[in-house]
């Protein structure tokens, strides 16, 4: 059985859906998942979800009137898999940043892929300063 080679950009959104049904349902990351996801998509989405409240401080602390608890679940866990990118270092902070954005534009709204980037961009310049 060949498995075929999966973009890190389709394994960032099945983490987001994977994040937002597990935040949603509270039930374990892949049981709702129809399918298998990739190596790195559960990765991810296992990383972020047992570092989910230390992440949240992060974006509260970066947002200026909205606790992460407010956010609305897509936008929270979009968030938190751009904070988590942020602080591991795996890509360059602007390709973390880019694809957050992408991921809000996409699913969730205009206003949000700004509210993302903000967000980000903020936890970013706190890091390089």
């Amino acid at each position: 059985m060949t498995v075929a080679k999966v973009g890190r950009r389709q394994s960032r959104r099945t983490a987001l859906f994977l994040l937002y049904q597990w935040d949603l349902t509270g039930q374990p990351l892949a049981s709702l998942y129809d399918g298998t996801p990739d190596d790195f998509a559960l990765g991810l989405a296992e990383a972020i979800a047992e570092r989910a409240p230390e992440l949240d401080e992060r974006i509260t602390a970066a947002s200026d009137a909205w606790a992460a608890d407010r956010l609305g679940t897509l936008e929270r866990n979009i968030l938190r898999i751009g904070v988590y990118e942020l602080e591991e270092g795996t890509v360059p902070a602007e390709v973390a940043i880019n694809e957050a954005v992408v991921l809000a534009k996409r699913y969730a709204t205009e206003d949000a892929a700004r509210l993302v980037n903000g967000i980000l961009g903020r936890i970013m310049r706190e890091e390089t300063s």
